[in-house]
């Protein structure tokens, strides 16, 4: 977990001297040290580069096939999209719509789009 999250040259240093993508992504790893089925994480892609995203997101995929669940909490619909087989979408504190991205194609009665889109018919 410490190489594929790039932390090994990091371990030696105090986590207050961390950039913000190196402080969230030692938070994750910690967080996945338990060994509770469910992992529940808010916005785990805030502060990330690409590179460090595409990491992060390998290793959430590579829990999940592992048996545990994720709870993310996501605004960044396109990595919501791409990690998450259910989603439940919020707008003012009001759920629009839940289940599978094909299931809430339905529901906002759209074809072969993005989470994006789909988002923005329901609105």
């Amino acid at each position: 977990m410490v190489r594929q999250l790039a932390l090994d040259e990091m371990l030696a240093r105090r986590g207050t001297t961390l950039s913000k993508g190196y402080r969230r992504r030692l938070l994750l790893a910690i967080g996945m040290l338990s060994p509770q089925p469910l992992l529940c994480l808010d916005e785990p892609f805030d502060g990330l580069d690409l590179r460090q995203t595409q990491a992060v997101m390998a290793l959430l995929r590579d829990e999940v096939r592992a048996g545990r669940a994720l709870l993310v909490a996501i605004h960044q619909l396109v990595d919501a999209e791409r990690l998450c087989d259910r989603l439940l979408l919020l707008s003012g504190g009001r759920v629009l719509g839940e289940g599978t991205l094909e299931t809430l194609r339905e529901l906002a009665g759209v074809d072969g789009c993005g989470l994006e889109e789909v988002f923005l018919a329901l609105t």
